[in-house]
């Protein structure tokens, strides 16, 4: 059986699989739209920082607001935290949200090591203090003042709070600080996913520094004395999902309406299903779409390997590739991780080629007839939506993925490795008589690998765990892409190159740049 399509024809079954996605990506703009309304939202410049003011329509303007400063984590953005800030400003707070540098649209790099506090951990606390000075200046507040911070900004908060007694409280989101003391920070708040084993116990070790029965749901010490700590499970979400639960949201506005003696809060964000509807809908939309991208190859192409031959095609890159980078420096290009991710897929590709090369000696090739004009309008056309149309959709809704001046360099460096990987991978599992289930093996190798390089060289590329899920999610949904892709052109390099682009897009945009 091929995995090319029949003959392609417009069935009320292809037309809503149309209508169906187009509903849940508008249902999705309009529920996220619906969330930011009855408020400001403004966008300024502090420095080299780009930061964003949250202030409800209806607040006061005469001094009395508290103010609360919002951080985000590693490979993070500033619209990753909007959820927070939304928040927090209907529940009466001035929220301050910013970039770090070397993440989003920060165009000054990170300086330090990142694994060092005398590093970039004290780079980022002083920004933090360059965005808490600019927001005490900002004309209604004075009252109050409290930091959130979400994974690597966790620590960040923990320490500008200990550094700066105007700080009366402390939101630390799946936190890892080993700057937390029995004594402070003051009122700390920490949120965790029900999903985050090793951060539960670490937010419970934390509690557990100022009572002998640390809870979950349970607050201990008194917001006047500066002593209340608590921790708060969000059930079932991991490290991102945290940042979407109606929990996480609920559990800080109440934490700080309570310590500023303010009403309860009455309203929580909810976007997070409004997400998962656009996510849905982009992933179902690709499939009618490639039903109009022209036959590029009749009969299909590629290697078509059976399990014999594919098990040692998979396993060798798997196994080879972590060894080989084991001494290779974390921060190549510049981008934290991001870099040696491009190394580890260019030097995978190479190894799958030389292995396809290795098993194919003495073959005979059947001759393919391949459209070159088609081949060029399938690729572009498939890029335009894999790459661009989700990456617009994801940086206007959930994340930063825009490609700013000093990451396009970057981006042309990071596809060489990413197109080596996906072309020789996609070439591998495709093909007439392909290995059913290969292509999952194929990426679940990958995985393996990752995992592998995590073990060699865990201080450099511990950063890799925390995103572990991102990578698991991206391998899938592009998997679908690239098995339509295929089944409608016939050929591999259609549905690899869209693949290389999308993820060198996001290699690219999401990872810190770093300097020095």
């Amino acid at each position: 059986m091929t995995d090319t399509a029949s003959p392609r024809r417009w069935t009320p079954i292809t037309l809503a699989a149309v209508v169906l996605p187009l509903m849940l990506i508008y249902i999705a703009f309009m529920r996220i739209d619906a969330a930011n309304a009855d408020l400001e939202i403004t966008k300024h410049q502090v420095g080299p920082t780009p930061v964003t003011l949250y202030w409800a329509d209806a607040a006061p303007r005469d001094g009395a607001m508290p103010v609360v400063i919002i951080a985000h984590g590693f490979a993070g953005s500033q619209q990753l935290m909007q959820p927070f800030a939304v928040t927090l400003a209907k529940s009466g707070y001035v929220a301050v949200t910013f970039d770090f540098y070397g993440h989003g649209r920060n165009l000054r790099a990170l300086a330090g090591d990142v694994t060092q506090v005398e590093g970039a951990t004290r780079e980022l606390v002083a920004q933090m203090g360059e965005v808490v000075e600019w927001a005490r200046r900002l004309p209604g507040t004075g009252r109050g003042l409290s930091v959130l911070g979400h994974s690597m900004a966790s620590d960040i908060v923990v320490r500008y709070a200990q550094q700066d007694l105007r700080v009366d409280g402390t939101v630390a989101v799946s936190m890892f600080s080993p700057a937390v003391t029995a004594e402070s920070p003051g009122n700390l708040l920490v949120i965790v996913g029900g999903l985050e084993g090793f951060l539960k116990q670490e937010a419970l070790r934390v509690l557990g520094l100022v009572t002998d029965n640390p809870e979950a749901g349970v607050t201990v010490g008194e917001f006047d004395e500066n002593t209340a700590r608590r921790v708060a499970v969000a059930e079932g979400v991991e490290h991102v999902g945290v940042l979407y639960s109606v929990t996480s949201m609920r559990e800080a506005s109440q934490w700080l309406n309570t310590m500023n003696h303010m009403h309860p809060p009455t309203y929580a964000d909810s976007r997070g299903l409004a997400i998962v509807l656009l996510v849905l809908g982009l992933v179902l939309l690709a499939w009618p779409l490639s039903r109009v991208l022209p036959t590029v190859a009749e009969p299909a192409v590629g290697a078509a390997l059976p399990w014999k031959q594919l098990l040692p095609a998979a396993l060798i890159p798997a196994i080879g590739t972590p060894l080989l980078l084991a001494p290779f420096p974390a921060d190549f290009l510049g981008v934290l991780v991001g870099g040696y991710l491009a190394v580890h897929f260019l030097v995978y590709g190479l190894l799958t080629a030389l292995c396809l090369w290795w098993l194919g000696r003495g073959q005979d090739r059947p001759k393919r007839s391949t459209n070159g004009v088609a081949l060029g309008v399938a690729a572009v056309a498939a890029t335009a939506y894999v790459a661009g149309v989700v990456a617009w959709a994801m940086d206007t809704q959930v994340t930063s993925f825009a490609i700013t001046t000093q990451r396009v360099p970057i981006a042309a460096m990071m596809f060489a490795g990413t197109l080596c990987y996906f072309l020789t991978d996609e070439w591998l599992t495709r093909g007439e008589q392909h290995a059913r289930g290969g292509h999952l093996f194929t990426r679940f190798c990958f995985l393996l690998s990752l995992g592998l390089a995590v073990a060699l060289s865990f201080e450099d590329l511990f950063f890799l765990v925390i995103i572990a899920g991102i990578i698991v999610i991206y391998f899938f949904v592009y998997g679908l892409f690239s098995r339509w892709i295929y089944s409608a052109t016939g050929h591999p390099a259609v549905g690899a190159l869209a693949n290389a682009v999308a993820f060198a897009w996001a290699l690219a945009a999401v990872f810190p740049m770093l300097s020095g």
